[in-house]
């Protein structure tokens, strides 16, 4: 074979190959979720944190913040990590290599400590990301913990000094937005937990879309109707079989009063809740996943909610048939 022939048969090699890699990442559909917290409030070093990315596409966000580098660590001791390729003169740990280079941004649901507490402390060694969040959370991370103070003020709002790692971008509630360097487009919606605003984030990468739920209470408990708002939204997706699974608290078994659950849900408010979207949606939703986060630990000798919580939900659920999924620090799962 002549040079010529050779060099076209090795050009036209490289393109096939680069067309069929282009070709199965186009293909990929779904999201790669590592839980680095998997609980609400109690128990430190392990709080709300959900890694992110499009299956494929190795950029994330960072749903919550309640914990990263000890979830980075955990997930990479359980194998997680493990599709994470080092360069050759790498100087970091693989935990820290995705803290600087895997993870792009930040989406804050609210600014209670259990899902902000990760982001401040391990903002000394960060890299610059944006946070994306509501004004209202956007508020109270640069005037209450970012702040000098409390923390150094590592954004580039507030308090001088602005030491500018972190960029504040607002959302506007129901507008979809593009998050920079990633393959992720967010809508946020606001909910009621309590007297603090939180927020949904909705997840769309191409088609594919999911739901993520910071805190949040029931509309006939909240005596609101965001919930219903968000899932009047999402109904053409579920319609469609294009809404690949939801991330949504169940703090308090059902044996707590409506009065102390102090804007979380429960398993009967939970149940309710996903009905109302099935109804809305005129959708079964049976087999899709549902990720029961932010379950809070108990002090109690007599009481085991991680034992308590999901068996309430199975027994709600025999009409409904979701896939509930109870996660657990360092899981990593799959959502095509």
């Amino acid at each position: 074979m002549s040079p010529c022939r050779r060099l076209l048969s090795c050009l036209m090699l490289v393109v096939g190959l680069v067309s069929g890699a282009s070709s199965r990442q186009a293909l990929a559909a779904g999201f790669d979720i590592t839980v680095l917290g998997a609980r609400g409030g109690l128990e430190d070093g392990n709080l709300s944190a959900y890694m992110i990315h499009p299956i494929g596409d190795p950029r994330a966000i960072l749903c919550d913040a309640g914990t990263v580098l000890h979830g980075l660590q955990v997930a990479d001791q359980r194998g997680a990590l493990d599709d994470t390729r080092l360069p050759a003169d790498a100087t970091e740990t693989r935990p820290g290599f995705v803290l600087h280079h895997g993870i792009a941004a930040y989406l804050i649901s609210h600014a209670h400590l259990d899902h902000v507490a990760g982001l401040v402390l391990v903002s000394p060694d960060d890299s610059a990301k944006s946070i994306y969040a509501l004004p209202s959370v956007i508020t109270v991370l640069s005037r209450d913990l970012f702040n000098g103070a409390v923390w150094p003020n590592n954004g580039d709002i507030g308090t001088p000094p602005r030491l500018g790692l972190y960029h504040y971008q607002d959302l506007a509630a129901g507008q979809p937005v593009t998050l920079a360097h990633t393959g992720l487009r967010v809508t946020a919606f606001p909910l009621s937990h309590g007297s603090v605003e939180s927020t949904a984030f909705l997840l769309q990468s191409g088609t594919d879309a999911m739901l993520y739920f910071g805190d949040t209470g029931a509309d006939a408990v909240e005596h609101g109707t965001r919930l219903q708002a968000i899932w009047q939204a999402v109904a053409p997706l579920v319609r469609a079989h294009r809404l690949r699974g939801i991330v949504i608290e169940c703090s308090y078994d059902d044996t707590r009063p409506d009065s102390q659950l102090w804007g979380h849900l429960s398993p009967r408010w939970l149940l309710r809740e996903l009905t109302a979207l099935q109804d809305t949606a005129h959708t079964p939703l049976r087999g899709m996943p549902v990720l029961v986060a932010h379950i809070k630990p108990s002090l109690r000798r007599d009481a085991d909610p991680l034992s308590v919580i999901p068996a309430e939900l199975r027994e709600g659920n025999r009409d409904l048939g979701v896939n509930f999924i109870v996660p657990e620090q360092g899981m990593r799962l799959q959502w095509r």
